[in-house]
């Protein structure tokens, strides 16, 4: 859309915004009363983070919010983020920080385009309809502007859509492809239908592990909306701290983050609960979207064989069927998900690196990582567990 010209700002606050603002361009789709595609860039889980601390001063993490305004409209808008280091991104750069200060560079501070610790794929570049080429142009161009001026070393955006690579990539930027575990909804009816596509083999293990893992001695609950209560969040905060600190050392989401986000986005989520002996033991909390079930985080304080499956991956699988979803997003790595009917799926970021020389070296690493990781899925898919065509099995 053609007009005056564009102004960028950068904000230090997702309060800098209205929510209506924001959301018009993250999530116009939900005009219609519906959910957004995912929640993760909606300004009330950008909000849920920096209030509760989960981002901002001392986390590594420091809002950057980039505007870009036509008219005293908002156009566009990317959750940006100055980082002090290379944690909670999932997508991995750390042999690039140490290469470029091997060297004699200032790797950190950083610019990053993406939703803090969420390894789920979705628009980064957030426009409003009707300014899609403007609004694109002006944000990727105002981050690098950005970066230039205040002579930081690299900005990155990671977990981005494939569209939004085709652009950043027209606009010389690098792309980098990486894998991850989707599971897809061929319009089954229900779990069992889904076995029913599986090689016997297969079929068979996923049986005996949902028995195994439903037999752990007590109830598998699964709450969302109104039926999630205080007392959910406080038996999860212990699962979630006991995985966080053997993941990361430390938790990335602090405790007011998920009484922050049970206030605004309870609708958003669904988690799924095991109680035993009337106290809960283990846990899995899924993000709602659109068209896809996004699995997030999982702890316990007991160990069940196979109840990780179950709650992660199984409960998933039929939470999604039942709400029509298209697909499952599991969240990042793990090559067990693929006897489970999770597929290996190419995810995609951007990135744009100040040296000319070091951008050079780069480019040239991710050429052959994208040649590897292309090989890595088509021979990953072909021992997927689903049932070969024009193979009769026994049963």
């Amino acid at each position: 859309m053609d007009g005056s010209a564009v102004e960028i700002q950068v904000l230090a606050s997702i309060n800098q915004m209205t929510a209506a603002d924001w959301d018009a361009c993250a999530c116009p789709e939900t005009a219609d009363g519906g959910r957004p595609f995912d929640p993760f860039t909606t300004h009330r889980f950008l909000r849920a983070l920096e209030q509760s601390g989960s981002v901002g001063p001392g986390t590594g993490w420091q809002p950057q919010y980039l505007a870009a305004y036509q008219d005293g409209v908002l156009i566009a808008c990317a959750p940006l983020y100055a980082k002090g280091h290379s944690q909670g991104e999932y997508v991995f750069d750390h042999n690039w920080a140490h290469a470029y200060e091997s060297a004699g560079g200032r790797y950190y501070p950083k610019l990053q385009v993406a939703v803090p610790f969420t390894p789920a794929t979705g628009r980064r570049f957030l426009v409003r309809p009707g300014y899609e080429g403007l609004g694109h142009s002006a944000l990727v161009q105002g981050a690098v502007q950005v970066a230039e001026q205040n002579q930081l070393s690299s900005l990155h955006i990671t977990f981005c859509t494939e569209s939004e690579r085709a652009i950043g990539e027209e606009m010389q930027l690098l792309v980098r492809n990486g894998q991850q575990y989707h599971w897809l909804n061929d319009d089954y009816a229900d779990f069992d239908a889904f076995l029913t596509s599986l090689s016997s083999r297969k079929r068979k293990n996923i049986r005996k592990e949902r028995a195994q893992a439903q037999g752990f001695g007590g109830t598998i609950h699964a709450f969302s909306g109104a039926d999630l209560r205080p007392e959910h969040w406080d038996a999860f905060w212990t699962f979630y701290q006991d995985t966080g600190a053997r993941k990361w050392g430390s938790p990335y989401l602090t405790r007011a983050f998920f009484d922050l986000a049970h206030q605004t986005m309870a609708d958003d989520m669904t988690l799924v609960l095991a109680e035993r002996e009337g106290r809960y033991v283990a846990g899995a909390l899924n993000f709602m979207g659109r068209e896809t079930l996004f699995g997030r985080y999982w702890g316990c304080t007991e160990h069940h064989p196979c109840l990780h499956f179950e709650l992660c991956y199984y409960q998933a699988i039929d939470l999604a069927i039942a709400e029509g979803m298209q697909r499952v997003e599991a969240g990042a790595q793990g090559d067990h998900k693929l006897a489970r009917g999770y597929l290996p799926t190419m995810t995609h970021s951007l990135h744009w690196l100040r040296d000319p020389g070091f951008s050079d070296a780069v480019e040239r690493y991710l050429v052959a990582e994208r040649a590897a990781i292309e090989e890595e899925i088509e021979v990953l898919t072909d021992y997927g567990p689903f049932r070969k065509a024009n193979v009769e099995e026994q049963e």
